[in-house]
């Protein structure tokens, strides 16, 4: 079995857009790019130092521990039996499914991003909202979010399970209309698998499955080739039209 550790360096040298055309050119049929979630923190790329990584600044790649929030009012869904910051596992992103994606309070806040520092965390991304962000700031702590809130979450949210499937980013109906019309797999929510590789930077996040990893990365590595080369091209003034057709084969 690939370790988490080789699965994760397999794709930190890549972008989330090279992932996400590598699952184009591989004819994935299950939704990857988790839509409008995007980075709030931290403010500059060497605000992050990667101990123990390939260096690629302003980015985070890792293993995902799945955290699925809930109502505070459902009395009947699962509580863990630790605090879920308390759990994260070293080296690993935090996922977080809010039970509301669009809702006004925040799931999570400047204290969490302490604790998860502490622990190792690499990273947080949420279906939802975030608070308290100049602590994030400061901590040089990578927030990935849908939106920011002045509303914590003891009082409107919960934490439910930890480490369990869960489903994000939802498009919206337009969006998943045109896709299903265009046969593209771009349509419906993510599901992320713990362990899955997520990838974040500044054009968004990405989740990897684990048995899709070396596939993907492989992928990456001979698109990076021919754009390097379609680069070189076009700053030597050639054609667009002229290089892609010479290195893509396409107009």
């Amino acid at each position: 079995m690939t370790s988490k550790a080789t699965l994760r360096s397999l794709l930190h040298p890549y972008t989330t857009c090279e992932i996400s055309d590598a699952f184009i050119k591989l004819k994935h049929n299950r939704p990857w790019y988790i839509p409008d979630i995007i980075q709030y923190s931290p403010t500059k790329p060497s605000d992050i130092a990667y101990a123990s990584q390939p260096t690629n600044e302003n980015k985070i790649c890792g293993p995902a521990y799945t955290v699925r929030m809930v109502l505070a009012v459902d009395k009947q869904s699962p509580t863990p039996k630790k605090h879920f910051v308390d759990a994260i596992p070293e080296g690993s992103i935090v996922v977080i499914s809010s039970p509301v994606p669009q809702g006004r309070s925040a799931v999570w806040g400047g204290l969490m991003t302490a604790g998860a520092k502490v622990r190792g965390a690499l990273g947080v991304v949420i279906d939802g909202r975030f608070r308290d962000l100049n602590e994030h700031r400061e901590a040089a702590f990578p927030v990935y979010a849908r939106g920011q809130s002045t509303l914590g979450q003891g009082t409107f949210t919960r934490p439910s399970e930890l480490n369990v499937p869960i489903s994000v980013g939802l498009y919206p109906t337009s969006d998943m209309e045109l896709a299903t019309s265009e046969g593209l797999p771009l349509h419906g929510p993510v599901v992320i698998q713990p362990g899955d590789i997520m990838v974040a930077d500044a054009d968004g996040v990405v989740c990897v499955p684990k048995d899709m990893v070396e596939d993907v990365s492989e992928r990456c590595r001979i698109g990076r080739e021919v754009d390097d080369k379609c680069m070189e091209d076009i700053k030597a003034g050639k054609g667009v039209a002229e290089t892609f057709k010479l290195r893509r084969g396409k107009l």
